[in-house]
């Protein structure tokens, strides 16, 4: 499932990134504080975005999960499971 999720949260997160990061930058190990340089206000737009793509509900507590790429896609995973 997650070679589904991979591509689809690549195309989420470029809008968000700034000019200076180049959207060929996203790995799945890319952090995307540190690496894609992607700030807070963003992150957050960034999990309403995947929230809707995805249709689920990632609470407060969880965002902390969502630090790389990889993370999210495991976490988008693990509550498409759950429905």
């Amino acid at each position: 499932m997650s070679q589904d999720i991979y591509p689809q949260l690549k195309e989420i997160i470029q809008p968000y990134l700034p000019e200076d990061v180049n959207p060929d930058a996203i790995s799945p190990e890319s952090h995307l504080v540190t690496d894609l340089n992607i700030n807070s206000t963003h992150l957050v737009d960034i999990v309403l975005d995947v929230e809707d793509a995805f249709d689920i509900t990632i609470e407060d507590d969880e965002l902390d999960k969502m630090e790389t790429v990889s993370a999210s896609i495991s976490l988008i995973e693990q509550k498409l499971a759950a429905r």
